[in-house]
């Protein structure tokens, strides 16, 4: 196998070329061009140096991919015949060139013959040092996850109407339909370059593109327009907890801002139900405000990076989604979930029913009832004395077993008494200096720890709880209350 020399064309002039690039045109090697809709070509032409295009393949592929594999199958032909032959590629060989990355993936020897790319005429077309960001995407596969508003950004291989347009509203979806770009046709190309400065929402009013058009967007000036991503934020709250940052912010731990996180979830699901969608996106920030707190705490503490919470999150959807990410088939929504909590236990090596039940999250069930009484209670609508609460205890008591009576179980006006006791029960505990949050979770605990006990002796008697009566599980509880 020949020695495959891979040499770039530059952007379009010929002025362009390098000293290595001419030697290796003028050196009589067999020449072979990726494709010859290329300005650089009339060197070639002009110059009586015979040259063969690989331009018919496209015509005979069904896409890209298959059009560069089928060029390299074809180079490595040539080269198992000669010494050394030489590939040309528009721009520098190493920037955006797919057949020479399949090439590099092969066993053979090549060398890279620079060439100046498509991105030097571009930065200083717009007059932008790259020093402070730039970021270089394929328009054909372009998608939101890949734009970046804190660094500029090219878009390359926008060569027809329907990607200029595709890209349009991934951009307007960003950036807004007011913000500046350049669509830049031949750059670098004298006599031929077209430069056009405009808004997004103009980017596919221009039917004069081809190959060799690229987009240059600017990043997202933050003294401009109010537009932030994840990184900004963390940039934020690194600011308020540095030396020069708030007072308050500085001071927090994960111990003093635990129940924000509780709240701010609530107050989600509260936007949720009010089908506010507005709000919902603000009550969304501050949840995410808790995660972005938690974790730059925990990386000023040495605990953890925050892209070590991205990364968990990352490899815990992929694992629990094996019927996505592998070959794993399930049929429907149900089956979905008991994957996840099959595949969530099995990591945790969890296989009991009370190592189950301690796995539950302990969600607020009261907090709400708490804060609206203490509210209440900020501008005098409160008992005197702790016997308000507890004769009204007794009485929402003595109402749930009318309702009994009265109507059948499920009933919406027994659901509503239910409800009543219950807080009832939330106001008795305020007055006793008791967090019925806490009270409940404590009650929980005990009932799992009996359960566990339970579970362990029923095991011991070679039996399963569910399949004992009602009167065996009733002399397990009795026996996990005396060991306890």
């Amino acid at each position: 196998m020949g020695k495959i020399f891979v040499v770039g064309l530059g952007p379009g002039s010929v002025d362009a070329l390098t000293l290595g690039a001419v030697n290796r045109i003028r050196g009589g090697r067999k020449n072979f061009l990726r494709t010859e809709k290329h300005p650089t070509v009339n060197y070639f032409i002009d110059n009586n140096i015979d040259y063969k295009s690989y331009d018919y393949i496209y015509d005979s592929e069904e896409d890209f991919l298959s059009v560069y594999k089928s060029i390299v199958q074809e180079l490595m032909k040539e080269a198992a015949t000669e010494d050394e032959i030489n590939y040309y590629v528009p721009g520098n060989p190493m920037v955006a060139e797919k057949t020479v990355e399949l090439l590099l993936e092969n066993n053979i020897e090549v060398e890279i013959v620079s060439g100046m790319s498509f991105i030097e005429p571009m930065i200083e077309i717009v007059k932008r040092d790259p020093i402070n960001g730039l970021k270089i995407v394929d328009g054909a596969v372009l998608d939101s996850l890949m734009v970046d508003i804190n660094v500029d950004m090219i878009i390359t291989q926008v060569y027809n109407k329907r990607i200029l347009s595709e890209v349009k509203i991934i951009l307007s979806e960003i950036y807004s339909d007011e913000h500046y770009l350049w669509l830049i046709h031949n750059g670098g190309i004298k006599n031929e370059e077209r430069i056009l400065k405009l808004q997004v929402f103009e980017l596919d009013h221009y039917d004069e593109i081809g190959s060799l058009t690229s987009i240059y967007v600017p990043k997202i000036e933050k003294n401009i327009k109010n537009i932030y991503d994840f990184n900004d934020i963390m940039g934020i709250m690194r600011i308020l907890r540095g030396s020069e940052g708030c007072p308050w912010d500085i001071e927090q731990t994960h111990e003093s801002i635990r129940q924000s996180i509780i709240e701010e979830a609530y107050e989600v699901v509260d936007a949720i139900d009010s089908k506010d969608v507005n709000n919902l996106c603000e009550e969304l920030g501050d949840l995410l405000l808790q995660v972005i707190f938690h974790s730059q705490i925990a990386y000023e503490e040495g605990e953890f990076n925050p892209i070590d919470v991205t990364s968990s999150l990352a490899n815990k959807l992929i694992l629990r989604h094996p019927h996505v990410f592998s070959q794993k088939n399930v049929e429907n929504s149900t089956e979905v979930v008991y994957n996840w909590n099959k595949i969530k236990y099995a990591n945790r090596e969890i296989t009991t029913l009370t190592g189950i039940l301690r796995d539950l999250p302990r969600l607020p069930a009261l907090m709400l009832s708490y804060k609206v009484q203490d509210k209440a209670a900020g501008i005098g609508f409160d008992w005197d004395d702790i016997q308000g609460p507890i004769d009204k205890v007794k009485e929402e008591f003595h109402e749930v077993l009318e309702a009994m009576n009265l109507y059948g179980r499920g009933d919406e006006l027994i659901e509503g008494e239910v409800g009543d006791l219950l807080f009832a029960v939330v106001n008795l505990s305020r007055f006793l200096d008791v967090n019925p949050e806490l009270a409940l979770n404590r009650t929980i605990n005990k009932f799992i720890r009996r359960l566990e006990i339970m579970e362990v002796k029923a095991q011991e008697m070679n039996k399963k709880l569910e399949d004992m009566s009602l009167q065996e599980l009733d002399q397990l509880w009795n026996m996990a209350k005396e060991v306890e």
